[in-house]
């Protein structure tokens, strides 16, 4: 990976993983704050339950659901 190229990986069962250098804004062109110890320039995940209390980003409460969309390219 590129020092300026940005990874996200779905992760199965699980969060989006964003690594590299970025900036998640709102549809307002807000930006988020990241929350305490998170650094935007290594990786952060992203929710994609929807039930993170902490959302955008995600607090690992998929793991508590019956939640299980599977997503691979093949």
């Amino acid at each position: 990976m590129a020092d300026d190229e940005v990874v996200i990986t779905v992760k199965p069962n699980g969060s989006l993983r964003v690594a590299g250098p970025f900036r998640l804004v709102d549809v307002d062109g807000n930006v988020f704050d990241l929350p305490e110890g998170w650094d935007p320039d290594r990786e952060v995940t992203l929710c994609r339950c929807g039930e993170s209390a902490i959302r955008p980003f995600c607090d690992s409460t998929h793991k508590k659901l019956d939640w299980s969309p599977e997503t691979r390219t093949t």
